[in-house]
């Protein structure tokens, strides 16, 4: 059987990508480990939770965090979109240089259809950057995933499933206390 070569992309070359126009803000790629990836395809009930969710962090965290939503986090040979991520505060709003892990206090990834995929792909890629806190909201089994304390093997420590009638506080904000029932619908 052939040996199948795959050209892996620098954070650069994606980037230049981009800036050429080979690749357009239209088409739902992002940068995983070098490789260009298309991005499923989101439904209503994604949309309405990462909606709930924009809403629920602007109204808490106020100026504490910039809530960022599917817009790309630089990581080393990567540049994924998470659903949500809460930036450290910058007084340009990352205008002159996109977010990277360092800057990232908490990536959400909605999952329906991708949960595979943001267990086995985007986890690792989360805690290899050093993001000190992951959570997945799960809508099919209607609960959240919640991933602390990153390893330098791509895991998490801690890890904790919260379902309806519970809340969670958020590690870099623990006077924000977010009941599952207002992320869930």
């Amino acid at each position: 059987m052939a040996a199948v070569i795959h050209h892996r992309f620098t954070v650069d070359e994606y980037e230049q990508m981009i800036l050429k126009g080979i690749l357009t803000e239209n088409e739902r790629v992002e940068l995983i480990r070098g490789e260009v990836v298309e991005k499923t395809i989101i439904g209503p009930s994604h949309i309405a939770c990462v909606n709930r969710l924009n809403s629920l962090l602007v109204q808490r965290l106020s100026e504490m965090a910039i809530v960022s939503v599917q817009n790309p986090i630089m990581l080393s040979d990567s540049e994924p979109e998470p659903d949500i991520a809460l930036l450290v505060p910058r007084t340009d709003f990352y205008a002159h240089a996109k977010p990277k892990g360092s800057d990232v206090t908490l990536v959400i990834e909605v999952a329906d259809s991708s949960l595979a995929y943001d267990r086995e792909i985007k986890l690792p890629l989360y805690a290899q950057a050093c993001i000190q806190e992951f959570w997945i909201v799960n809508l099919e089994a209607a609960q959240v995933e919640v991933f602390r304390k990153p390893t330098p093997n791509g895991s998490y420590e801690f890890h904790a499933n919260y379902a309806r009638g519970d809340s969670v506080k958020l590690l870099a904000y623990p006077q924000i206390d977010l009941p599952i029932d207002s992320i869930l619908g």
